[in-house]
């Protein structure tokens, strides 16, 4: 599946492909994550599906559902999927691409037939939590913290 926004030629949504992964260290520096080879793997196992943001060819941005998590607060079999991985290289942020990668991941998940989406957020990270209030994450399934801070865990029904 492939998106394009109208009267733009250069830019496209599209899934990733599994041998394509290291071409987002263009995003984010997939070095210091410490997680990269978990999510390299899940995309392996067709768990977690990456879309990518691409102007002109590059990678500019992503964006992933995971189907399974083992956690039932972001996903259930089914009904809830978890989006993942909202980043837009930073030279990139603040023109509506993350809006543009969240409506195509919203729209994907409704298309595959699930009723509920979750995400999760630092509480610190202001912009991401008005984009997701924004678009209807606004049901507090978690209000607290882990080793890496205070954090939500939102729900929209879709």
């Amino acid at each position: 599946m492939f998106f394009k926004r109208k009267n733009e030629t250069n830019f496209t949504i599209e899934p990733l492909k599994p041998e394509d992964y290291h071409k987002c260290s263009n995003i984010w520096n997939m070095k210091t994550q410490p997680l990269a080879e978990i999510w390299r793997a899940e995309i392996a196992s067709g768990i977690r599906l990456v879309y990518i943001y691409k102007i002109n060819g590059e990678f500019i941005g992503e964006g992933a559902l995971v189907l399974d998590t083992g956690d039932p607060d972001y996903t259930v079999s089914g009904k809830r999927v978890y989006v993942s991985r909202m980043i837009v290289k930073k030279e990139y942020r603040n023109r509506g691409i993350g809006s543009e990668i969240l409506k195509f991941l919203i729209d994907k998940a409704k298309a595959m037939g699930y009723s509920e989406m979750t995400i999760g957020v630092d509480k610190d990270n202001t912009n991401a939590l008005h984009l997701y209030r924004k678009f209807g994450f606004t049901e507090v399934l978690f209000d607290g913290a882990d080793e890496n801070g205070e954090y939500f865990k939102l729900m929209k029904r879709i």
